[in-house]
This record gives structure tokens, C-alpha cells and sequence, in this order.
């Protein structure tokens, strides 16, 4: 399983594509959940995944300016085996490069409810109630570097 970082410029025509197709099919059509799944926060961000002989079997954003101001965010996390350890080992993966590219001091993220428990695990801790986002239940959640 090999990691591979980019910024949206410095991705091939197939990756781009192998990368919103993955992200439009879990995301938009598994949760079904119509909404602009591809937004400015792309421009920005450092697209990151673990890919295989298959393909991409987990991928993340790291976005250097998140929804909570000043914090660096993490979004769009997801792993085509689930429960293998993949979203595990990017999110680790991407902790190290907010730090490294970042400086971040802090990091945010959205968590869907049902998955909040994974990122207990690497740190961090709930910073809101429960909310909506596109009609799933989300928390606020933020690790302290």
C-alpha cells in the first residue's frame, strides 16, 4: 500500500478523476446525499491516499484554512475496506503533514456521528453538539498538537 500526497495542480487528469469519482460514490450516491461534493476547499487542499494495485483504497483532504478559523482541517475521509486499519493509517498520515506543511498547532474536523469513534482514537475530542450536515448527524471534533 503505497501513501501519495498532492495539491489538487499537481494531480494527473486520472487521479483527479479516480480521486471525485471514489469520493462522489460514497459520499453523494452510498449516502445518498445530493450535494456539490466537489467545492473551493479542493483548490486548497492536500489530497491524500493510500492506493494499491487496485486503486485508491482510502483518501483524505487536508485543507490548510478549515471551517474553524485558524485551525487546519481534515474532510472527506474514507476507505474502501472498511474496519482494515486504512482510514487509521492516513489520518495518522495526515496529522504528521499538518504539522510538517501546516505548522498546525491545532486540527479540525466534521465527524459523522457513527464514525467519531476513530477519531477518539487518534486525539481527538468532541468540540460541539451533534448537528446536521446534508441530513447526517455530524460533531465537531479537534485534536490539540
Amino acid at each position: 500500500m503505497k501513501l501519495k500526497y498532492k495539491f489538487l495542480k499537481e494531480l494527473s487528469v486520472e487521479e483527479m478523476y479516480d480521486i471525485f469519482r471514489l469520493r462522489i460514490s460514497v459520499f453523494v450516491v452510498e449516502q445518498n446525499c445530493p450535494y456539490q461534493e466537489m467545492d473551493d476547499a479542493d483548490k486548497i487542499s492536500l489530497h491524500m491516499w493510500l492506493e494499491d494495485d487496485e486503486g485508491i483504497q482510502a483518501y483524505l483532504r487536508l485543507i490548510p484554512r478549515g471551517p474553524e478559523e485558524g485551525y487546519v482541517s481534515i474532510g472527506r475521509v474514507l476507505a474502501v475496506k472498511r474496519r482494515c486499519g486504512l482510514s487509521t493509517r492516513l489520518l495518522n498520515e495526515a496529522i504528521s503533514k499538518a504539522v510538517e506543511l501546516f505548522e498546525a498547532k491545532h486540527i479540525y474536523l466534521e465527524a459523522q456521528t457513527y464514525a467519531a469513534d476513530l477519531y477518539r482514537k487518534a486525539g481527538f475530542v468532541q468540540i460541539s453538539d451533534e448537528f446536521l450536515e446534508d441530513g447526517i448527524p455530524h460533531i465537531g471534533m479537534r485534536l490539540d498538537l
